[in-house]
């Protein structure tokens, strides 16, 4: 048996497996969802005293919001390991280190969802409102939602690293199209153009960078119709 056969073995996950993995777990994240769906209704820009009365009076929808981001998070950790095992056989090392890229960015933005948590608790008890006062509480929660909202842009950052890892080894992967490697990367540089925007290039305008995200997309959706035709290495060999 081949040292690359040994391997996929080993890991218990096929690269067809561990394929599709990918591509469910990306289906299956509720993430967009949250963003397009729950979090806008609830949380107005520059209007906290609105947002704050929103939240308050739908206390389970904005729950609802944060259990998206948590299930995302826990995908993305399904999400890190498939891909691990899916392009190992191109460079273990390199895979194993795209796979941490991305786990740094699960972390990174588990504190942002952090500060969603601590904003449910001061809306929910009573007694936060009594020992802050209306204006010092919106404050609190301003400055919150302020933090979930920049973690999670430090996080997309770490995680354009990650996608620009993942485009090389899928480029220098057989059994994967080098076309997805290449919008891969390019998804990666969008993300961390847009991250570094608020600090370096605080007026620019990068709407347009929102062409780059397809590139997931794409992937997903090849992963999802070809991933279980991927030739397996003793298959192969």
């Amino acid at each position: 048996m081949s040292s690359i056969d040994s391997h996929s073995h080993s890991a218990g996950l096929t690269l067809r497996r561990a394929a599709l993995t990918t591509g469910l777990g990306y289906l299956l994240m509720p993430v967009t969802w949250a963003e397009f769906a729950i979090y806008p209704k609830l949380v107005i820009p520059g209007k906290i005293e609105q947002t704050v009365q929103n939240i308050s009076t739908h206390p389970r929808f904005f729950a609802l919001a944060i259990l998206c981001y948590l299930v995302t998070l826990m995908f993305d950790v399904v999400i890190a390991w498939a891909l691990y095992v899916l392009l190992a056989p191109v460079n273990r090392s390199v895979s194993l280190l795209t796979a941490w890229f991305r786990l740094v960015y699960v972390a990174i933005f588990s504190v942002g969802v952090l500060s969603l948590f601590t904003v449910f608790r001061l809306l929910t008890t009573p007694d936060y409102l009594a020992a802050f006062g209306s204006a010092q509480l919106n404050t609190q929660v301003r400055l919150l939602l302020g933090s979930f909202r920049s973690d999670w842009a430090v996080s997309l950052i770490v995680f354009g690293v990650h996608l620009i890892l993942l485009g090389c080894l899928i480029c220098n992967a057989r059994y994967i199209p080098k076309i997805l490697g290449v919008l891969l990367v390019i998804d990666g540089l969008g993300w961390i153009i847009n991250g570094l925007q608020p600090y370096f290039y605080p007026n620019a305008h990068l709407g347009f960078l929102f062409i780059t995200y397809f590139g997931e997309l794409i992937f997903m959706l090849w992963l999802l119709i070809r991933g279980w035709k991927i030739p397996e290495p003793a298959a192969s060999a």
